[in-house]
């Protein structure tokens, strides 16, 4: 049973969950989350218990001292809410945690009951992965469902994707068979560049969860965060022959693959994004930039990346989950 005494009733609510771990390239997921949770001061309302689903020998918990005390904090996923404001009012319920270790189906389960006790509309579950692609262009971002309807209501991919999965992918599905309405956004972090953190892919993820949702999100210092990060590996790829030409193959490989986005729509998009944040009626949000964000360490071209497997596309066919 799950009791959720002191959580006012939601507006309009949407979780937005996100996992670290596998479905976490350069931690670009967990820190959306982290953003909306920091820049909205989200409430912690519940925290599942670290016993029913983490292995502590691979998420270790740690020791800290809170005035001359000794506490421990154990790997968890807790849940909090953020409560909006402006002409528009809406309520997330964010998830943040750490992929769990064992009985994944009870997790996801868990999840579910509190979103359904709060009366979510639907779930968007982030996460990143590493992709062929160069970290001086936009970061490629996709919107993926398992629900025909949803993906034809909302202009998403039909996810066809076989293969291994992770946490994303099991509480995405979990959601479509208890009938609750789920997307989930992949952001794609260039894999010779893949240590956390990734404030252009974190400032990608947040651009498109705003359109999803129709909630202009305050994006505080990321902006920059994410000029920075770029003009860091630009540094670093100038110094190393080698990178910088595999970078100019892979941006003329996505010059070519993006021609068609060139106009219509995409230009669209961003257009109405920049007139929302030059409007400041629209939800108490500070006006910001849609700047590109990108991390500052090389990795082999050939390789994977940020100590995980490189994940697998959700689409054979693509270079999105």
């Amino acid at each position: 049973m799950i009791e959720l005494e002191g959580v006012p009733e939601l507006i309009d609510p949407v979780m937005v969950a996100a996992f670290e771990g596998w479905n976490d390239a350069g931690d670009a997921a967990s820190g959306a989350v982290a953003h909306l949770d920091r820049e909205w001061k989200g409430e912690v309302f519940a925290a599942l218990d670290a016993e029913d689903y983490y292995d502590f020998q691979v998420n270790r918990p740690t020791v800290w001292l809170d005035n001359g005390v000794r506490k421990i904090t154990w790997p968890t996923t807790r849940l909090s809410v953020v409560r909006i404001g402006g002409a528009k009012p809406r309520d997330l319920v964010l998830v943040r945690g750490i992929e769990p270790s064992m009985r994944w189906r009870s997790f996801c389960n868990e999840i579910l009951g509190f979103a359904h006790e709060l009366g979510v509309e639907m779930v968007v579950i982030l996460g990143a992965l590493l992709g062929d692609t160069p970290h001086t262009r936009p970061v490629p971002v996709s919107g993926v469902t398992s629900d025909p309807d949803l993906a034809r209501r909302m202009e998403l991919e039909e996810t066809r994707y076989e293969g291994p999965t992770g946490i994303v992918g099991i509480l995405q599905e979990a959601c479509t068979h208890a009938g609750v309405p789920a997307v989930s956004l992949w952001a794609a972090v260039p894999h010779y560049v893949s240590q956390p953190p990734n404030p252009k892919a974190t400032l990608a993820l947040l651009n498109r969860l705003e359109d999803l949702i129709d909630t202009r999100i305050p994006l505080g210092e990321l902006p920059e965060d994410a000029r920075a990060w770029q003009l860091g590996v630009d540094q670093l790829a100038a110094e190393d022959s080698e990178v910088a030409e595999y970078v100019q193959s892979l941006e003329e490989a996505r010059d070519t693959a993006d021609l068609p986005e060139a106009s219509g729509e995409a230009i669209a998009r961003e257009f109405e994004r920049y007139l929302r944040r030059r409007d400041p009626s629209s939800s108490g949000a500070e006006p910001g930039t849609a700047a590109e964000s990108g991390g500052t360490y090389f990795r082999d071209p050939s390789g994977g990346g940020a100590g995980r497997p490189k994940p697998k596309p959700e689409d054979p066919d693509e270079d999105t989950p």
